[in-house]
């Protein structure tokens, strides 16, 4: 038997087990690549956390449910007889290592994604105040990280109300995780109370006084990353209206002639056009620009600003009080070039959304330039020469790029590398009497099962209940694993 271990339950790692087994199912035992002829494949899926999913869970905005529904096709992986879920197993300093890994796998495939954020590198960036969208988006998803207190996971100041005493609020960045946290700051209470939305982000939330939030990029519109459906959002609020400034269309030299531009650039200019064309309600406040709305009398608004490059986040009465931006132009070449000319915009609240990065894992080798593996098609390279057995997929692999559907031939090449190795290389007689959740249980470690989860889930939808709400996820680590470990009671 084959017994891989997956690093992470996230899309790329889902996908990895679901490629290893279908692969072994159906691989023809004369094709190359196939595992040996009639050898069985066993996955265990290994997380960090209590849940699966990865960002599917706490990644995508609580209000995109369609696209958290994808957790359903995910699931039917992890619930099949070949694959089991270990969730709660850490690999790194103090916990589990790679080596130790490798001794109780034939093979592990390691998919941990990028899981910190680029920073600015500017002045005042450590300001109270200041955040990276990836933490507010791990507030408003309940990921435990995000109120840990003390935990090794959590910084010191998380779990404090990101919108208390806000009025403006700016996000730097113009890709769709930039629009999600625009969406959900200026989405009113009542639109997110259907979510699974921890309680105390939605009370939070409720309570806000945000009045306005600026989305600024440093390019022009013909270059934002978001997607059209995304930036439409946007137009659809109940209580907020869309600001665009037609001077700064007016820039982009492709906003006027948008014809060469790719059929989604193109999209989101007219889309922008559109808005910057129709005169602002003026409810939330005075202002540039022109706006979308569904009411006359919108309490939030949002600013989308372009050709502003942030320099500086000032300091008022001991926090960020506003951004200073420089103004920028094309340069002729795809870029931008400063003008000398700024602007400060007030902010009580400044989320950074410029890129994910990958951080290393102790015991792996890590590319620091780009954030990644060192890797040939999937196989890790220790000191340029392939490290038998390890090998990566997802983010941590090719950096942090493409959509959720591009973690499936991604996989797919790991996998591909890993039963060619398979095939051709002896491996190391195991005792499979000696399953590698004994040896986990024997290193102190305490594997949350597939039994678990479903525990988690059934305390989550009790949650909501009692709430007057559909389900609700549990905000923290001790509230995740005293429902698992009910399960595993009741299950005795």
């Amino acid at each position: 038997m084959l017994h891989v271990a997956v690093v992470g339950s996230g899309p790329s790692g889902v996908y990895t087990a679901q490629t290893l087994v279908a692969h072994a199912r159906s691989a023809d035992p004369g094709e190359p690549g196939a595992a040996r002829a009639g050898e069985d494949v066993r996955v265990d899926v290994l997380d960090r956390l209590p849940c699966p999913y990865g960002l599917v869970r706490y990644g995508v905005a609580p209000d995109h449910e369609k696209i958290k529904s994808l957790q359903n096709n995910l699931r039917t992986v992890l619930d099949d007889p070949h694959v089991r879920f270990l969730g709660g197993v850490e690999v790194g300093p103090g916990r589990l290592s790679p080596a130790q890994l490798l001794e109780l796998y034939d093979a592990v495939v390691y998919c941990v994604g990028a899981a910190t954020d680029r920073q600015l590198g500017i002045p005042g960036e450590d300001l109270p105040g200041s955040w990276s969208a990836t933490e507010f988006v791990s507030w408003y998803s309940a990921h435990p990280d995000a109120t840990a207190n003390g935990s090794p996971h959590g910084s010191p100041h998380r779990g404090r109300s990101f919108v208390r005493d806000v009025r403006s609020a700016v996000v730097i960045g113009v890709g769709n995780v930039a629009v999600d946290v625009t969406r959900i700051l200026a989405r009113g209470a009542d639109e997110l109370r259907p979510t699974d939305m921890p309680q105390a982000a939605l009370d939070a939330l409720a309570g806000s006084a945000v009045r306005d939030v600026h989305m600024v990029g440093r390019r022009g519109p013909s270059q934002a990353k978001f997607t059209t459906k995304e930036l439409r959002e946007l137009g659809t609020l109940a209580d907020a209206e869309v600001l665009v400034d037609p001077a700064e269309l007016a820039l982009d030299p492709a906003c006027a002639d948008p014809s060469s531009l790719p059929a989604a650039n193109r999209r989101n200019v007219d889309v922008l056009k559109g808005w910057s064309e129709q005169p602002p309600h003026g409810g939330a406040g005075s202002g540039s620009g022109s706006g979308s709305g569904s009411g006359s009398e919108a309490t939030r608004r949002i600013h989308l600003r372009f050709f502003l490059r942030p320099v500086e986040l000032l300091e008022v009465g001991g926090r960020v009080g506003a951004v200073r931006f420089e103004r920028t132009v094309p340069d002729g070449a795809g870029g931008v070039r400063g003008t000398g000319q700024f602007e400060d915009v007030q902010a009580e609240l400044v989320l950074r959304s410029v890129g994910y990065r990958g951080v290393p894992l102790e015991g792996m080798p890590f590319d620091p330039a780009s954030g990644t593996v060192p890797h040939e098609a999937g196989r890790v390279l220790r000191a340029g020469h392939v490290s038998p057995g390890e090998y990566v997929a997802g983010w941590i692999k090719r950096g942090p790029t493409g959509v959720i559907g591009t973690n499936r031939p991604c996989a797919k090449e790991t996998v591909n590398s890993l039963l060619e190795d398979a095939a051709a290389r002896p491996r190391a007689v195991r005792d499979r009497a000696d399953d590698p959740l004994t040896a986990l249980r024997a290193l102190g470690l305490r594997p949350v099962e597939w039994s678990g989860w479903e525990s988690i889930e059934r305390a989550e939808a009790a949650l909501g209940t009692s709430l007057g709400r559909g389900p609700v996820k549990i905000p923290d680590w001790e509230g995740l694993f005293a429902a698992a470990r009910e399960g595993a009671r009741n299950s005795d």
